[in-house]
């Protein structure tokens, strides 16, 4: 199975448009020893010419042309696209989906809540659904399900957030978040990707053990970076993310696991950018890597 970065960063990127922290100034000055990201998405394909997307990023569109093989092929119209997996209903995981307006149908995987206030009630994703475009599954939790680009996946309901924009969220959000295992059919490799969570329970732990690789929230170095950084007030976890560091963060509670492990959806704040910190150090000590745009590699 080929995996292909096309974006890594959170929402807003890296550099975020209108944010002055120390990452970004220090990028746009050139004193930064980093490297600019887009908004998280990835490209998925187990027999190289038909290929998933793990979410659509507002910058999917520059993705697209970033990566020549989603780009039309012999036809006039096409494009090797052939599913997107949706991991929720956040803004910066479903924006892209506008920019597929104009494609071929295309299967589109989420969870009837992610449904619900995507494209149920919400008018302008809900017109791409009354047309042919999307060829919509909705989601089970632990159900196993087949995409036709080679490869099988297990969705994982995680815990998270709902989206602000829903105002009148439902007794029951089970599904709002989730994780997929994407399985390769020939050779039974897996990939384990969560872009966001909230919290790390046993069961998770042992989920993750079973893959070959895990691509994992890496938003947040801290619980309180947002305000340490001058950049906000509210913590990780308030806005569905697990911090990195902490004796209950994804570092302390992963690193043991002996398998490839990458952070992926970083925050423009968080400081495992700079190449030269300390805490980028400490992941790379405990064997993580670090997602970058255009980052390839099969699992």
């Amino acid at each position: 199975m080929r995996v292909h970065i096309l974006g890594s960063a959170a929402g807003g990127g890296f550099p975020q448009w209108n944010c002055n922290c120390v990452n970004c100034a220090g990028l746009r000055t050139g004193v930064l020893h980093a490297k600019a990201r887009t908004q998280c998405s990835v490209a998925v394909s187990a027999d190289g010419s038909r290929w998933s997307l793990l979410n659509a990023s507002p910058d999917l569109r520059a993705q697209i042309f970033s990566f020549p093989e989603l780009l039309p092929k012999s036809r006039v119209r096409g494009s090797a696209i052939d599913a997107v997996l949706l991991s929720d209903a956040e803004l910066d995981h479903i924006a892209g989906l506008l920019s597929l307006r104009e494609a071929q149908p295309i299967r589109l995987y989420c969870t009837p809540r992610v449904f619900e206030w995507v494209f149920a009630t919400n008018p302008i994703f809900a017109a791409l659904n009354q047309s042919d475009r999307f060829n919509v599954t909705r989601l089970e939790d632990r159900k196993a399900e087949t995409v036709g680009c080679g490869f099988g996946f297990e969705t994982i309901f995680v815990s998270g957030k709902v989206p602000t924009y829903v105002k009148t969220p439902t007794a029951n959000c089970d599904g709002a978040v989730v994780a997929y295992k994407l399985i390769d059919k020939s050779s039974a490799s897996s990939l384990l990707y969560v872009p966001a969570i909230k919290e790390i329970d046993e069961r998770f732990i042992a989920d993750a053990a079973k893959c070959d690789c895990l691509l994992f929230d890496g938003s947040f170095w801290s619980e309180n970076e947002m305000d340490g950084r001058g950049t906000g007030t509210r913590t990780a976890s308030e806005m569905g993310h697990i911090a990195i560091s902490g004796p209950a963060g994804s570092l302390a509670r992963l690193s043991h696991l002996r398998i490839r492990k990458i952070y992926t959806h970083i925050n423009n704040t968080n400081p495992i950018l700079d190449e030269t910190s300390a805490e980028r150090r400490e992941i790379e000590r405990a064997g993580w890597e670090v997602a970058e745009d255009g980052m390839d590699f099969t699992v």
